[in-house]
């Protein structure tokens, strides 16, 4: 992994409660959350998970009922926004349609009035940092949706924040030029190493940019960890579910036959997995699955019925049902799928190291 530039500040998040007067429950309800310095952190959830209420708190938009903000060890509470010395980017790009790019882009530092040649230096170094130098002359008319989110970012960078805050700003642009402009900002922030806090419901967005991720769910934090944590090991059937397609077994932990117990099928467990006997749940994301079209009634092959075989492109999504009518789902290479048929009894296994156990409650087993 390349080393960041020392340049970010932590931001830390204390027992904070939002309460709108005219809304029946908290927008957030005691939340506490430590950005790292330099970490690139995605707040992913739904639609009023509170994600969106925790930015603007920090941005200062908004001050929270109860619970305290800081960045960089410093206590930010009662602070203006622009007293915060922070970057803040939305999903509708905000800039000016009579000014240029560079007038654009100088408009904080002229805000702070800094000398012309000092504004001149760093609005080069950020108009080249977003790869549109060759385009300071030129309205914001006269440029793609992409290149006027990268006007954005470099506008909210210029005047070397604190940290650079994002609600959604890739959300107005088509699939390709998403990706596109996700490959730049994850180089942005290589280069940079600055702190980044950024909003999105794209739950592949946020698996591809983030250091971490804090999942939200009704004004709550359900989990924190990097991508691979949140995927492989979610502490929550909220989290298995949101983050990508999970095949999920109710049951119990046999602790005397170390397996996990299910009305669709008995699956073996690894000795430490064994000791979890409060387990109740058992997870495998679709890519650990391997279906053979033939019938296998033997431990750790659990019999279904395929429902609805669709080319996805990279892989062929198979979607099925087990035989107590719990649904599932597998992603496979094509060339595994060829000899697969709609309505056709297959049994279904797995890599045993790629199955996770947790509480129905959610907490960790």
């Amino acid at each position: 992994m390349t080393q960041k530039p020392d340049h970010g500040q932590a931001i830390t998040v204390s027992n904070v409660t939002m309460q709108y007067p005219s809304a029946p429950s908290p927008a957030l309800n005691n939340v506490s959350l430590d950005i790292q310095p330099g970490e690139f952190m995605s707040f992913l959830g739904p639609s009023g998970s509170g994600k969106t209420t925790l930015l603007s708190l920090i941005a200062g938009f908004v001050n929270p009922s109860a619970g305290t903000v800081s960045i960089g060890g410093e206590p930010i509470d009662g602070l203006k926004p622009h007293r915060r010395d922070l970057g803040v980017v939305f999903q509708n790009y905000l800039l000016f349609p009579h000014m240029s790019v560079f007038e654009n882009v100088a408009y904080p530092l002229r805000q702070r009035k800094l000398p012309k040649a000092e504004i001149r230096e760093r609005v080069a170094r950020a108009l080249a940092l977003v790869q549109l130098d060759a385009y300071a002359e030129r309205l914001p008319k006269e440029l793609s949706g992409g290149q006027q989110q990268r006007v954005a970012f470099a506008r909210a960078i210029v005047f070397d924040p604190r940290a650079l805050l994002m609600d959604e700003p890739l959300g107005a642009l088509d699939k390709n030029l998403r990706g596109e402009m996700q490959r730049e900002l994850a180089r942005i922030h290589r280069e940079l190493g600055m702190t980044f806090v950024f909003v999105t419901h794209d739950q592949e967005e946020a698996l591809v940019l983030s250091d971490r991720i804090a999942v939200f769910n009704h004004g709550g934090i359900e989990q924190v960890g990097t991508p691979e944590q949140l995927y492989y090991q979610p502490e929550s059937l909220f989290v298995a579910r949101f983050l990508g397609d999970s095949n999920v077994f109710t049951g119990s932990v046999d602790s005397t036959s170390s397996t996990f117990v299910s009305q669709s099928g008995t699956a073996p467990l690894f000795p430490e997995e064994a000791q979890q006997s409060a387990a109740n749940v058992l997870i495998v994301r679709p890519e650990a699955l391997t279906v053979s079209p033939h019938t296998d009634h033997s431990t750790g092959s659990f019999a279904a019925t395929i429902r609805e075989i669709v080319f996805t492109g990279s892989n062929v999504t198979v979607y099925m049902e087990f035989s107590d009518g719990t649904p599932g789902v597998a992603k496979l290479p094509a060339t595994e799928a060829a000899a697969l048929l709609v309505g056709q009894s297959v049994s279904v296994s797995w890599d045993q190291a790629r199955q996770h156990l947790i509480h129905e409650d959610g907490t960790q087993a």
